[in-house]
């Protein structure tokens, strides 16, 4: 066993290691002693060990209000896995690799898909790419990127199929009437009946439309259709105060023109309560694989169904590129899919 201890500025380094024979143990001594001598070695040598769950812990004190509920989640069950407890500088791209391959330890998924996957290492990866710059925890970058470019080739892991899911009329009658029953039933609840509408012809997500504030409405004039204030847009470059004005179709501007005023916020209802009651419904229905955020592919594929151009629908939508707009476009027919329709908001 060879050991080193030295002292400076009232700090000490304490340090062993058990070699094979005395030649290569004196060889490490030399090596470790001269590497003490310069101040930056031995100041590291001192400091803290820093852990990924540190890292990880730290990512998400600072930006936790920017990440969302989902990155959030996904930090969180990596912090529960065996590559958290690893320092941090001792983290290489075949720890990362390992790390991805066997993820379905801490997700509770039997066998997670390649999507799912590079889900994980993206969020991690935002970790990586600011630990070093922001806080010194020496997370070597370059392994990320060799990591992910591993496990890319190898097929381990992939975007996520888009989705071309898209309700039919027949399911929206459905759903409305369970819930318009459920309204007559309880009368406090949730208006489902709104909320579907409102998402549906606004192309708004669920999280937005639980966050719209009367002073956020702009009804429509003869100059613009009717707009509200977007506050926090997804986006992802900017999740924290991208406030964005989105414009109304007059069947979007009519379900809020309904809505009672009762409060600041139009709809106060939390998004956990509203995903809920819509998946519940699809459930008893017997409705397969439609997901809340389908309604939203649908109006603003019924806005181009109309005949609108891509500019006016990213007025409605609020995208600001044809690259992430047209992925929601999935177009089935050239005229008006509601025209007649009687759940339709007048």
């Amino acid at each position: 066993m060879a050991q080193i201890a030295r002292r400076q500025d009232g700090k000490v380094v304490r340090e062993n290691r058990t070699f094979r024979d005395n030649k290569t143990a004196k060889a490490w001594l030399r090596q470790r002693e001269a590497e003490l001598d310069n101040p930056k070695a031995f100041k590291a040598a001192t400091q803290e060990v820093k852990t990924l769950a540190d890292a990880i812990g730290r990512y998400v004190d600072e930006h936790g209000g920017e990440i969302g509920k989902t990155k959030t989640a996904c930090l969180a069950a990596i912090k529960r896995h065996a590559i958290a407890g690893m320092a941090c500088g001792e983290i290489g791209s075949e720890d990362i690799v390992s790390f991805a391959r066997s993820i379905g330890t801490v997700t509770g998924l039997a066998n997670p898909g390649p999507s799912t996957v590079n889900n994980y290492l993206s969020h991690l990866s935002s970790v990586f790419s600011i630990a070093k710059k922001a806080w010194n925890y020496p997370l070597d970058a370059g392994a990320m990127t060799d990591a992910v470019f591993v496990l890319r080739k190898q097929k381990a892991i992939a975007k996520s199929n888009k989705r071309d899911r898209r309700p039919t009329l027949a399911e929206l009658d459905s759903l409305l009437s369970c819930f318009q029953e459920r309204t007559e039933r309880a009368p406090h609840s949730a208006p489902m009946v709104d909320i579907i509408l409102f998402a549906l012809f606004s192309t708004r997500r669920m999280e937005e439309i639980t966050r719209i504030r009367w002073p956020d409405f702009e009804p429509a004039t003869d100059k613009h259709l009717a707009r509200i204030m977007v506050r926090d847009m997804k986006n992802p470059g900017a999740k924290k105060g991208n406030d964005i004005l989105c414009e109304l179709p007059a069947e979007a501007e009519a379900v809020l023109a309904h809505q009672p005023k009762v409060g600041e916020v139009i709809f106060p209802y939390t998004t956990d309560a509203i995903g809920a009651a819509f998946q519940r419904a699809c459930k008893l229905l017997a409705i397969e694989d439609l997901h809340f955020h389908d309604l939203r592919h649908e109006g603003v594929s019924w806005l181009f169904e109309l005949g609108w151009n891509i500019p006016n629908v990213a007025l409605v939508s609020g995208h600001r590129s044809w690259a992430s707009l047209r992925r929601y476009a999935q177009l089935r027919q050239k005229d008006d899919k509601f025209a007649g329709w009687k759940w339709r908001p007048a």
